[in-house]
Parts: structure tokens; sequence; C-alpha cells
């Protein structure tokens, strides 16, 4: 099923900053439903990293869902403002994680970027928190 706007929440985090980290995303409807979540361990990293890698993660399965618009939603303040142009990007390993983020969000129509608190992004963090949590059991 297509959607003309979808809604991407975004988390990453490493235990440890850095340490073992691991991403996750949540895509909802306008209207609120879920209609896909996942989630990714990443092994070492640091948070921004996973936070990144986390929005990479959606970003690609919002692309496969042929949507026109997106509101991509993230409680990292660092990434939003780099994404916004706010602030450069100097780390060199954040600098190819921006590029491919970037280019990803050129694939639709319009995409907006947007800070959260983290209580509004609890969905994804869980996401993260699974994916870490599955890890240490292995």
């Amino acid at each position: 099923m297509s959607h003309k706007h979808l809604n991407l929440f975004t988390d990453g985090g490493s235990r440890g900053n850095p340490g073992p980290g691991a991403c996750g995303y949540i895509i909802k409807t306008d209207d609120g439903k879920i209609i896909d979540s996942g989630n990714k361990y990443l092994g070492e990293c640091t948070n921004n990293q996973a936070e990144y890698q986390g929005l990479i993660l959606g970003l690609s399965k919002v692309k496969e869902m042929n949507t026109e618009a997106l509101s991509v939603f993230m409680d990292s303040e660092l990434i939003i403002k780099q994404l916004l142009r706010e602030y450069k990007v100097k780390d060199k390993i954040l600098a190819t994680l921006f590029v491919k983020a970037w280019n990803l969000g050129l694939d639709f129509k319009k995409t907006d970027f947007k800070h959260v608190a983290r209580e509004l992004n609890k969905e994804a963090d869980a996401e993260v928190n699974k994916a870490l949590d599955q890890q240490n059991l292995a």
C-alpha cells in the first residue's frame, strides 16, 4: 500500500559511548498507525554514529514504501541540526553517515527533519534497547 506521507521515528545509542551500539526505527501513518518497525545491532560505535545508522536504516525502509513525503523525528539535537545545516559535520565517520542519510532523504519529494523530546521517541528507543538486550543474551 502506498502513502503520500509517512512519519519516521529513529533512534540510536551505545552503552558506554563508545560501546556496544544499536539503532531502531518506527514508521507511522499520519493517523499514528505503526506500519513498520525494526532494529539493528551495530557493534562498537558512538551514540552519534548509532543515531545516524538508525536514520539510514529507517530512510531505507521508507524508500521501499514509495511514499512522496516524509517527516523524520529524532531526539538527537546534534543530528537534526546537522541535517538542517545549522551545524557543520566535523567528524569524518559522521560525515560519511551524513552523506548517506542526506542522499536517502533526496529520494522523497519532501523530507522534513524535526527534533523531538525523548519522551516522544520512546517506541524507537525501545527498538534500540531490544537489539542491545538480544545481543547480550547471545
